[in-house]
Formats: C-alpha cells, structure tokens, sequence
C-alpha cells in the first residue's frame, strides 16, 4: 500500500493569515510514531507559521505554538484537527491587537 492523501488544502482566514493542512494515511508508522498518519497542519500570519502539528520523521509527534515545541500524543485524525483549531483560536485570542 502507498501513502494515501487524506485531507489537503489550505483555508484563508483573512489576508495575512491561513491554514495548510496535509494528512495521510501510510502504509506504516513513521520513524518516531506510533500510528499510521503522516501529517503536518501549519497556521500561517504575517509570512510566519506561529502554529504547527507535525510527525517528521524520526522526531515523532509534536506541536509547535509560537517559539515552543511540545511532544503531542496523537489518538485520531479528528482529535488533531480539534486540537489544532483550538490552538488557532488561542493564538489569534492571545496576540490580539487591542
């Protein structure tokens, strides 16, 4: 079996700032994760990805907010998703322009 494309495209949420989601379904786990999803969802603003959720390989599962990186325990493809809009909605709630 070969990696199948299971979601990608990009969302504009306004003119300085998008979403680019890739997920797939792979033939066996990458280096570092336990499951078989590759996948890499970035939150773009002003040209700087200030949010991201990624598995590359031999580094495993993590999240990127800001200038933090985190382990991230994947479950689901769903629970990505929500935890990735969850952690959008943070980051446009704390960097706020008054």
């Amino acid at each position: 079996m070969k990696a199948v494309a299971l979601l990608r495209t990009r969302i504009a949420f306004s003119e300085i700032a998008f979403a680019e989601l890739s997920i797939w379904k792979v033939p066996k786990p990458v280096a570092g994760s336990s499951h078989s999803f590759k996948y890499r969802l970035a939150y773009v603003v002003n040209g700087i990805c200030v949010v991201r959720y990624d598995n590359e390989t031999g580094k495993g599962d993590h999240r990127h907010f800001g200038a933090a990186e985190n382990a991230y325990t994947f479950h689901t493809p769903e629970k990505l998703m929500a935890d990735f809009e969850r952690d959008i909605m943070r980051w446009n709630r704390e960097n706020r322009r008054s």
